[in-house]
């Protein structure tokens, strides 16, 4: 989809969402050269955002206490195997197959959150624990196919602190407010 497209799209609905932000950064990003029609739709888009004829919708008005708690999980136990072994895990896989097969505890206010993190942890833990570590052990048995595959936000963060922290930051945004770790 290409920024005019979007910009048009936007201007029908009303609103921008945060996957089309994301394509017009992306092509704004990777183009050499903007032609003039992008350039004047960006201009078109802009001020619609401005007057409010266009809002652009917020990334997260909700977000999914379960993908927290799986990243915490995931992050203590890779880091446990990678200290004591060479074996090097992906996060982001081990996450995403243990979410795939544990039902979503979203929530819309700090409350709500706070009610289903305790609801979690009192009825969830020990089914939590066990997805994370069936996909620890799916993902040292997995073959190595596709090696060209690429992650869907490509970042050059090859140090597991960077890798975390990223995934931190997109799944549990308050998560390290506190902490000096990274």
């Amino acid at each position: 989809m290409g920024i005019n497209s979007i910009v048009e799209q936007a201007m029908q609905d009303g609103y921008l969402t945060p996957s089309m932000e994301a394509e017009v950064g992306r092509i704004c990003g990777t183009a050499a050269e903007l032609s003039v029609e992008e350039y004047l739709a960006l201009d078109q888009l802009m001020g619609a955002l401005l007057t409010g004829e266009v809002v652009a919708v917020p990334r997260k008005q909700f977000i999914n206490v379960m993908e927290e708690l799986v990243l915490s999980d995931a992050i203590t136990c890779v880091a446990e195997i990678e200290q004591t072994s060479d074996t090097s895990l992906d996060v982001g896989d081990i996450a995403a197959y243990a979410l795939n097969r544990l039902p979503p505890l979203y929530a819309t206010t700090e409350e709500g959150a706070n009610y289903q993190r305790q609801r979690a942890r009192q009825e969830l833990q020990t089914l939590i624990q066990e997805q994370v570590k069936e996909a620890i052990n799916r993902y040292l048995d997995r073959p190595e196919f596709f090696p060209e595959r690429q992650a869907i936000n490509p970042k050059n963060n090859s140090n597991m602190a960077n890798q975390l922290s990223s995934l931190l930051k997109d799944y549990a945004p308050g998560y390290e407010k506190d902490s000096n770790f990274f």
